[in-house]
């Protein structure tokens, strides 16, 4: 294999196109189910001071048979006041069997592809409907990927767009028209919900940023990706929607890896971890989990090393 040089995130980007970056982490499921590829616990380091600044670093390794990787990330949520990225960061990729570094990637940009590419891989997967309209509920930089990810690798002719900060949402508007599709902010979910089928949630809020089950709003036409809420205290999703996917067998998750950790949603449910169904089992029932009714079916993404391996395989072999 040949050595690749220290990539920028435009670099990094281009050798992870979506359609193809949801494969590989299709086969990652494989390679997970088989045992040949695994990822042990990450790292969390508080590091900085309150004076200076703090913040949190992320080591995240992983490996299959002839890769290994690992991410480093450092998450400063003052960054933005002084001018620079809340996450920043890189991926190191090396040969397993000779330790020869292969390539060094972007970090940022293969986070946020690959959690893309593993929202768009469930929706391919598990969506019962796809008709083409697509409410992506946040604005910030999981907003735009799940936008890219999304026109790229399905048939989507509108998006529908909300988040409390409307000029970042309108911005995203334009994206979205520049990639060929149809663009609308709104202000309320509520006035959109039945109309679409695929719904993304992609924000910080900790309290839930979609209407209650008993709206009358919702039907098992529903797909929701909920991708924000990453800590105990964060939650996008209706505890009553994530009970009622759990009751019908239509709850599933990326990875109960950590899960109980990170998935507020799903705790400030009370959900039993016994019903969530894991990524790599549920999509052999791919056509029965789409078949069942009762509930919209939950996709919650908590985020796993093996997807950033299966970008870095993907990469490494552009």
């Amino acid at each position: 294999m040949t050595s690749l040089p220290a990539l920028d995130a435009a670099a990094t980007a281009a050798r992870l196109p979506y359609p193809e970056l949801a494969q590989a982490i299709a086969s990652m499921l494989g390679e997970l189910r088989d045992g040949t590829a695994m990822a042990p616990p990450r790292i969390a380091l508080p590091i900085g001071d309150a004076e200076r600044g703090q913040g949190t670093l992320l080591v995240m390794p992983a490996c299959n048979r002839d890769i290994v990787m690992t991410k480093n990330i450092t998450v400063h949520p003052g960054n933005p006041q002084r001018g620079l990225a809340t996450i920043l960061g890189e991926v190191m990729v090396a040969d397993a069997h000779t330790g020869e570094r292969l390539a060094m990637l972007d970090g940022p940009t293969v986070t946020g592809r690959r959690t893309a590419a593993v929202s768009l891989l469930a929706a391919q997967s598990f969506a019962p409907v796809i008709d083409g309209e697509l409410l992506i509920v946040g604005a910030g930089v999981q907003a735009q990927t799940h936008l890219e990810a999304f026109v790229a690798g399905l048939p989507i002719r509108k998006v529908w767009l909300q988040s409390r900060t409307r000029d970042k949402a309108e911005a995203l508007a334009v994206q979205a028209r520049s990639l060929g599709v149809e663009a609308e902010v709104v202000d309320e979910v509520a006035s959109v919900l039945p109309r679409v089928s695929m719904v993304v949630t992609v924000t910080s809020s900790r309290t839930a940023v979609l209407p209650d089950l008993d709206s009358g709003l919702w039907n098992d036409r529903h797909f929701v990706a909920g991708v924000g809420a990453f800590r105990p205290d964060m939650c996008e999703l209706p505890p009553a929607l994530c009970q009622a996917a759990s009751a019908q067998g239509r709850l599933l998750a990326d990875t109960l890896f950590g899960i109980e950790d990170e998935a507020g949603d799903l705790l400030q449910a009370g959900i039993d971890w016994n019903t969530v169904q894991p990524f790599e089992t549920a999509i052999l029932q791919a056509d029965a989990l789409r078949a069942r009714t009762g509930s919209p079916l939950v996709f919650k993404s908590v985020g796993y090393a093996l997807w950033d391996l299966a970008a870095c395989i993907l990469a490494s072999h552009k």
